[in-house]
């Protein structure tokens, strides 16, 4: 048995359903919740009453899928439906979905009477390698990602690789941008590897690689002060083209989809005002131009991707920060960047076709 072990809670990555029924076992709760949306109801929530004979007296909370519900009238719900069902301080919410219902259902779980118990259950490769992990919580505001949340440890995260069979092939790309992002910011090696394989190609080997690099980050720098910052590359320029297209485009781009465009136009920043060479760029323009289409990006959205960037949350006095790439395995943090430097990025991504050469 393989277990992640973070500095609050462990990662079961092997034979995760037995060490979901010996939680279940080992821990006295007054009343279990399950949170799923209508995908993991239907293709994740039966193999967990397959297997789990623990799990018997249980009430289901569903939510629509889709980050445009991941909102506070969403979350509103969560909260009427466990007081409706009587749930306690000695309640536990397990959490069976990707980003949205982790993110969700975690900061549900940490302010719905001033927190109760809960685990994440990730079923797609995004919420598997990122979302559930690292106690961060959190819901969106008018198009704005994660900016009302908590940080808050779940009792321990279940990684179960089967259930990515249920995802259809844009959901695991989206994923692969995580992974990528992982190498990128932290391990040149590992990045070299996933750049010979498609998402589609992605082993359990791989993930549990890629969430050994985000624990080692968070472990270091739990509250984001200094050294996690660095998860943070791509998704100031990725999250405002996230929220945007998601306001604005009727099949709008998925998470891993924004921060790939994140990935070019900010590590096209590290070019000009950090240390990574031509050759690292063009060696991750490349990649992920090999795996992700271009996004039909307008100069006519640069003021309303300026406007949602200005409320990141981790910006400082007013700048707007990024996390910078020094070289490919490499990152460092708080570049603050200028609006017309950001606008630079966006019409080079804008006006790129294929890749450099």
């Amino acid at each position: 048995m393989r277990v992640i072990q973070s500095s609050y809670y462990p990662i079961f990555f092997e034979d995760s359903l037995s060490e979901l029924q010996n939680f279940l076992s080992t821990n006295s709760y007054s009343k279990v919740f399950v949170l799923v949306d209508t995908n993991t109801e239907q293709y994740c929530l039966p193999a967990l009453q397959d297997t789990l004979t623990g799990l018997v007296d249980f009430d289901v909370v569903e939510i629509d899928p889709g980050e445009e519900n991941k909102n506070i009238d969403f979350c509103i719900g969560i909260w009427k439906t466990l007081l409706d069902f009587g749930a306690d301080r000695d309640s536990l919410l397990i959490n069976l979905g990707g980003g949205v219902v982790t993110d969700m259902g975690s900061f549900a779980a940490s302010t719905f009477k001033r927190g109760i118990d809960f685990v994440q259950i990730p079923t797609t490769l995004l919420a598997q390698v990122d979302a559930s992990v690292g106690g961060k919580t959190g819901i969106d505001l008018d198009h704005v990602k994660n900016i009302i949340g908590t940080f808050t440890q779940p009792k321990a995260v279940f990684i179960i690789p089967e259930f990515l069979e249920t995802l259809d092939q844009r959901q695991v790309s989206s994923g692969f941008a995580e992974i990528i992002k992982h190498g990128l910011i932290y391990d040149a090696t590992f990045f070299r590897q996933v750049q010979q394989i498609q998402a589609h190609e992605v082993t359990p080997e791989i993930i549990y690689r890629s969430i050994e690099i985000k624990n080692e980050v968070v472990k270091t720098d739990p509250f984001e002060k200094g050294l996690r910052k660095i998860l943070n590359f791509g998704h100031t320029i990725g999250h405002a083209i996230e929220s945007y297209s998601l306001a604005n485009d009727p099949n709008p781009l998925l998470h891993g989809e924004a921060i790939a465009i994140g990935f070019i136009c900010e590590g096209y920043l590290s070019m000009q005002q950090n240390e990574l060479s031509k050759a690292d760029f063009i060696e991750i323009e490349r990649t992920i131009f090999s795996l992700y289409p271009k996004y039909d990006l307008k100069e006519s959205s640069f003021l309303d991707l300026m406007e949602i960037m200005k409320n990141d949350k981790k910006n400082n006095l007013g700048q707007i920060n990024c996390s910078l790439l020094n070289k490919i395995g490499q990152c460092s943090i708080d570049h603050y960047c200028s609006e017309e430097e950001i606008q630079e990025s966006l019409m080079y991504y804008l006006a790129t076709q294929s890749y450099s050469s």
